[in-house]
């Protein structure tokens, strides 16, 4: 039942997503960022609908996450971009204000809000969310600045192909598309995260294997039952929570763990 609702929740985000591309984005030739945007170009410049674009450029990507990411968080992500792309083929592209401003401002809200329920819901709207984590996985690699670098080949393109006041709207939409993301599920909080387990060095070594982080390992015992368990504690980023659900689910699903939000992490916060 659990697994239905977070599906139909995707269903509703990602469709709504299709809405804030197609009424208010698109009709202007605003873009947002990342592969989307990209796929908004070639969606504008044409014949093909965008929908289209946004399933075909993803499908490398989406295959290069089955293979190294969760196949739950990848599925639902399949689930969102294919939910994506039909609605974008069958909502027509209709100006819902002449205003381009005022549609890069509600687009980039409407759009935000749908993409951090999605996220929120263990899943992505492809592109480069996926990406990212596939990176995380191997390297602490400075996502912002390539987030940022990939969004700034997005605006250049809108302005060498539009016009650069489209290529501002569309910083504009871009900006606040992340602003609103970032309130409903913040992607760079740090994350406490304390397991106690009977499979204790199994479980270190999955995660050493995966993560760039250093673990803490305790000697624990339970209180109730007597028996010897080990804690692991660490600080992740909630990237590398998609990594670690599955682990914990296929190695030791009795597992108790708790995330927590971490206000500030001083010192080494990656394992050299």
């Amino acid at each position: 039942m659990q697994k239905t609702s977070r599906l139909l929740v995707i269903l509703v985000a990602s469709i709504i997503l299709g809405f804030a591309f197609n009424l208010f984005l698109l009709p202007h030739e605003v873009l947002t960022g990342g592969v989307t945007g990209l796929a908004m170009v070639f969606g504008l410049l044409t014949p093909i609908n965008t929908g289209y674009w946004i399933f075909i450029l993803n499908i490398p990507i989406l295959v290069l996450g089955w293979m190294k990411l969760g196949k739950e968080f990848i599925g639902n992500s399949v689930f969102s971009v294919i939910v994506t792309s039909i609605s974008m083929i069958y909502i027509p592209i209709i100006q819902v204000t002449d205003d381009a401003l005022l549609s890069s401002v509600f687009g980039g809200v409407i759009a935000g809000a749908a993409i951090g329920i999605i996220i929120r819901f263990y899943s992505s709207t492809g592109g480069f969310d996926v990406v990212s984590l596939v990176l995380i996985k191997k390297w602490d690699v400075p996502l912002g600045g390539l987030i940022f670098a990939l969004n700034s080949i997005v605006v250049v393109i809108s302005g060498f192909f539009f016009a650069w006041d489209l290529a501002l709207y569309t910083m504009l939409s871009i900006y606040i598309t992340g602003l609103v993301i970032d309130r409903v599920h913040t992607r760079h909080i740090k994350l406490s995260l304390m397991v106690v387990s009977s499979k204790g060095e199994e479980l270190k070594k999955e995660l050493l294997n995966n993560l760039v982080r250093g673990i803490t390992v305790i000697e624990g015992q339970g209180a109730y039952s007597g028996e010897s368990k080990k804690v692991l504690y660490t600080v992740i980023t909630r990237y590398e929570l998609a990594i670690i659900r599955p682990i914990l689910k296929e190695i030791d699903p009795n597992a108790f763990v708790s995330v927590s939000e971490s206000m500030e992490v001083m010192g080494n916060f990656r394992r050299d």
